[in-house]
């Protein structure tokens, strides 16, 4: 970390994040709209533009791979770029792609401004955690990590639910108006509020690439894919598990996901809390609860009240994950740290596409009820993968 940015770490309050930081949350917040309200609007979005709900089901598909593929090579081609103009550069690509998505006259105009707006996502989030790491004492990192995803996870509770009345009420296009709205507000708190650091000298595309191929690196890649994963098999199909199953009516879901968001909002900070008092134990740890919350789930899915219980802890459990996960990524890959949270969220997103594969095959081969139980074994791998991480640290640290 260059002098400058300690000098930052230091100027925030002892108890207190920067208020810089919430720029970079209200930026989350806006990302998290724009991936998720679209699934509460597919009929809507299908019918006018005349196309099957499957067709429209691929601008989610779409989105994911533009995160998962494109972000990476966007990461590491403007590495160079100084951190405050590359994060205002993505904001406007960001407002741009949703301001496309406003006026597209044709279902192919909507899918290229889909993929624009996901380029600027996973990118957004690789430079936006290596500046919130550098607002912060060392030992509060993964805690102004938490507070930057916190976008993402309110963007679920309050944002998407907003966004899908909106577009219920004024049409779908209004729902992305709202997000270029939501974006600009975000721009302005980046100029005004992150401060202009001095970097030290990026390494080049050479030598990024080799700082993210390292095997313990990659590894660690697979372990936050596996924990997506889990969430995602589970999490997709979770409007039919509660109705079918547990025998909650429509409406009742409805609010049982308003309660999951309030668990991964919870999880999120407590989970930031615990990586920065001990990184791998909290994330090993979180891990392991993972994996037995689902085991638990399998029980208690059949019984209302304590399917109620089991989600909101669930949600917790899923996103306590991610902040030591980004921690722990950007500090294994000194050489690129942007490069390596970016692929991070690439990492993620291809894991959110093979559990809702997953979940699928399970549905169709095996039925709803064991839904669960293929949740549970994802994590479990992980947390073995996470353990093998884990020891290879320490035998380095004893040479």
């Amino acid at each position: 970390m260059s002098h400058q940015q300690a000098a930052i770490g230091q100027s925030a309050p002892a108890g207190r994040f920067p208020i810089s930081l919430f720029s970079l949350t209200a930026g989350a917040f806006a990302i998290g709209m724009t991936e998720f309200v679209i699934m509460g609007l597919l009929p809507n979005v299908a019918q006018d533009l005349q196309v099957t709900i499957p067709q429209a089901g691929q601008l989610i598909t779409s989105y994911a791979m533009g995160v998962a593929i494109g972000a990476p090579i966007l990461a590491l081609f403007t590495n160079k770029l100084p951190q405050k103009l590359l994060l205002c550069l993505l904001m406007v690509l960001f407002i741009l792609g949703n301001a496309i998505s406003v006026i597209a006259p044709t279902y192919t105009i909507l899918m290229g401004a889909r993929i624009v707006t996901a380029l600027a996502h996973g990118t957004f989030f690789g430079v936006g955690g290596v500046i919130a790491m550098n607002l912060v004492r060392p030992e509060r990192r993964a805690g102004a990590i938490s507070v930057m995803m916190a976008g993402l996870t309110i963007a679920n509770i309050m944002g998407v639910p907003f966004g899908t009345f909106i577009g219920q009420q004024l049409g779908w296009r209004a729902s992305f108006g709202a997000i270029v709205i939501m974006g600009i507000i975000s721009l302005i708190g980046i100029l005004f509020f992150i401060p202009r650091v001095q970097q030290e000298k990026s390494a080049g595309i050479v030598q990024q690439f080799r700082a993210l191929i390292q095997p313990r690196l990659l590894l660690m890649l697979l372990v936050g894919a596996l924990g997506s994963g889990s969430l995602f098999t589970v999490f997709t199909y979770i409007t039919p598990l509660l109705e079918q199953v547990t025998g909650f009516s429509e409406h009742y879901v409805a609010w049982i996901l308003v309660l999951f968001g309030f668990g991964v909002t919870f999880g999120n900070i407590i989970g930031g809390k615990l990586a920065d008092w001990k990184l791998m134990p909290a994330l090993l740890g979180n891990y392991a609860a993972l994996a037995l919350i689902l085991i638990i789930f399998n029980f208690t899915v059949h019984l209302p009240a304590a399917a109620v219980i089991t989600i909101f802890i669930w949600g917790a459990a899923a996103f306590g994950i991610l902040p030591g996960l980004q921690l722990r990524i950007m500090t294994m890959a000194k050489d690129a740290p942007m490069l390596a949270s970016t692929s991070n969220h690439s990492a993620n997103n291809l894991g959110n596409a093979s559990g809702a594969f997953i979940g699928g095959w399970v549905i169709t081969h095996m039925g709803l009820t064991y839904l669960p139980w293929a949740g549970a074994l994802l994590p479990i791998v992980g947390l073995i993968l996470g353990l093998v991480s884990y020891r290879l640290d320490r035998k380095e640290k004893q040479h």
